[in-house]
């Protein structure tokens, strides 16, 4: 279908103002011209605003960010990475503002045992996101583990998590994979959705929701003893 700007406005509820910006920004197409001061917008324009509005909203990507996804768009779910290129600094889960350390100014500054964190390291309980790049993230994991020490309680339960983890990631490529086998122009906006509300919602939600019922059916079965 085509639309009218104030169509697409109606539609989309993204004001025309922001709905120019993104096509001066090069997030979206030029609009069809039918003729002088009269503008036509696809049923394209309309997924796309709202691919925008996602990854803006809920995900916190930049512009440039969301450029480089839109214009790879036709690899994204044929090849891994760059559907997910915009949500890589989320999922690192590193705030846009933090201090970043070199590996020996990270143990300088943290005052950090070598051996733990080389320990730590092997076991993939620290995981700096790049080998030499390390941030208050990596120290608060460190500091944990002097936690469990200091109590004398061993921190098997970090190296379940470390596996667990893996193994969920492999779920999670599998589930790409599968979205990448049924991959077309008109599914592709969906196909996004349920990667992103997979791995920032879902995944929460069913974690979370396990951990309190596990906790819930504790506290049932202490208060009948």
């Amino acid at each position: 279908m085509e639309y009218k700007i104030s169509e697409l406005v109606a539609k989309t509820q993204v004001p025309k103002s922001t709905i120019l910006y993104y096509i001066r920004e090069g997030l979206l197409p030029k609009a069809k011209k039918i003729k002088s001061n009269v503008h036509r917008y696809s049923d394209e324009h309309v997924e796309l605003i709202h691919y925008i509005k996602y990854m803006k909203e809920e995900i916190g990507s930049t512009n440039e960010q969301i450029k480089f996804a839109l214009q790879n768009q036709n690899q994204s779910f044929s090849s891994s990475a760059t559907m997910l290129q915009p949500l890589m600094n989320t999922l690192s889960a590193i705030p846009s503002d933090a201090e970043h350390f070199t590996k020996e100014e990270f143990i300088k500054h943290f005052h950090v045992d070598v051996g733990l964190l080389e320990e730590l390291l092997n076991d993939g309980i620290v995981l700096p996101v790049n080998q030499d790049d390390y941030t208050d993230r990596e120290a608060s994991i460190i500091k944990l583990v002097t936690y469990f020490k200091e109590v004398g309680v061993d921190y098997s339960i970090l190296k379940a998590y470390v596996h667990h983890a893996k193994a969920m990631s492999e779920l999670e490529y599998q589930m790409q994979t599968q979205l990448c086998s049924v991959r077309n122009d008109k599914n592709f906006s969906t196909l996004w959705k349920i990667m992103f509300e997979s791995l920032f919602n879902a995944k929460t939600y069913i974690f979370n929701r396990n951990t309190y019922q596990v906790l819930l059916n504790a506290v049932k079965n202490e208060i009948r003893q």
